[in-house]
């Protein structure tokens, strides 16, 4: 088993043991969550706590080296959602188990990240079985 740094520790407390794009609990995945620089190494951001955050696999691997994306709605280069700087509260909100952008910033993380996909939401939904959705925030 790999052991955990302390940075490592210090970003999933942080967390609260969630992706901090979609929310998800680690509890119930089967893959261990990552620990992925908001701002990657390629664009010049450092591995500090301040430019690290929990991923899970999915949300990490689709969030790749991106720091912005293309607005569905508008056809504009929009920055992603940046738990380190931006509130969940003011660019999503939740229908049932459907992830509802709120902001251009909101839209193009989600589409990017494929934050409603279909087995995104029958976790969500297995979530709500354990009382871990729908999460609390702020």
């Amino acid at each position: 088993m790999m052991r955990r740094t302390a940075i490592e520790r210090r970003v999933e407390e942080r967390a609260v043991f969630r992706c901090e794009y979609c929310l998800m609990h680690q509890s119930l995945q089967g893959g261990t969550f990552h620990i992925e620089h908001v701002t990657p190494e390629s664009h010049g951001g450092a591995t500090e706590l301040e430019n690290l955050a929990l991923a899970c696999p999915s949300c990490n691997l689709k969030k790749s080296n991106h720091i912005d994306a293309v607005d569905p709605d508008t056809g504009d280069r929009v920055r992603l959602f940046n738990p380190r700087t931006d509130r969940w509260v003011d660019h999503y909100a939740w229908q049932d188990v459907q992830l509802r952008p709120l902001t251009a910033i909101g839209r193009v993380t989600a589409a990017l990240l494929d934050l409603n996909h279909p087995r995104r939401l029958r976790i969500r939904r297995a979530e709500a079985m354990f009382d871990l959705f729908p999460p609390i925030h702020e």
